[in-house]
């Protein structure tokens, strides 16, 4: 079966593409206005960068990787996969978030900090998931 006999994204997979497109924009606008204060908890310590650009510049790579799920569909899986990366990449700002008891977004107690670490592999299954084809 050649790629272009291969069935196309189903309806499931382009919503979940689509909202997940959605979410980065968002959250890289977010980035770069009104929560910059906020994602600054999340820049670890030892990050040898001003935190302030290192959630300048993630935001903005969310705001282009958001864009490209939709506007460069034929790339969806190589995205997909860069998606899932920097998901895995920023992660370890999820973490310092958690072992530093740093408040922000409402997470005020460990628990809710903790919590929210089981969202990033769920992002990553979704940027993976969302991106592929079917299988016929």
């Amino acid at each position: 079966m050649t790629r272009r006999d291969r069935p196309r994204s189903t309806p499931a997979r382009t919503i979940g593409r689509l909202f997940l497109a959605s979410a980065l924009v968002f959250a890289g606008v977010s980035h770069l206005f009104w929560a910059r204060e906020e994602f600054r908890a999340q820049v670890p310590e030892w990050v040898p960068m001003d935190p302030d650009g290192v959630v300048v510049a993630s935001g903005a790579v969310e705001v282009g990787l958001g864009a490209a799920l939709v506007v460069l569909p034929k790339e969806r899986r190589r995205i997909g996969a860069i998606v899932a990366a920097f998901f895995v990449a920023v992660f370890p700002g999820n973490i310092a978030q958690y072992a530093d008891r740093r408040d922000a977004f409402g997470l005020t107690t460990d628990r809710a900090r903790l919590i929210r670490l089981f969202f990033q592999p769920a992002l990553v299954a979704l940027a993976l998931w969302s991106t592929r084809e079917p299988r016929a």
